[in-house]
């Protein structure tokens, strides 16, 4: 492993996640594909994507943001579950599940911003 985030524990958690957003929306309705199932799908790919960016080389400041980032890109992708609930193409089951990993996501994402000094 050459790179710094590909020993975090919390980017491999992302990373699996953006799978099960991957999933999830393979069951969106047409009308569905192009607005909230790419929306759902850019947010979490985010998520693993500024911790591996922030994780590169950079001051302690500028690696908090970069986490900051992906807690604000997990939270958007808890706020694209509620919409697809509300729009009856995520049923209960599915919301709870994916609701619960991004919230565990985020925690993660956020202790380790806290552990940075």
């Amino acid at each position: 492993m050459a790179f710094k985030f590909e020993k975090l524990r919390v980017w491999e958690l992302a990373i699996e996640l953006t799978l099960d957003v991957n999933r999830l929306i393979k069951s969106f309705p047409s009308e569905e594909k192009f607005v909230l199932a790419q929306q759902i799908q850019r947010a979490a790919d985010s998520v693993a994507l500024n911790i591996a960016e922030g994780s590169t080389g950079q001051c302690n400041a500028e690696y908090k943001r970069f986490l900051g980032y992906s807690i604000r890109s997990g939270i958007e992708v808890v706020s694209c579950l509620y919409l697809g609930r509300k729009r009856g193409i995520i049923n209960e089951s599915d919301f709870q599940k994916n609701y619960e990993s991004y919230d565990l996501l985020i925690t993660k994402i956020q202790a380790l911003r806290n552990s940075i000094n």
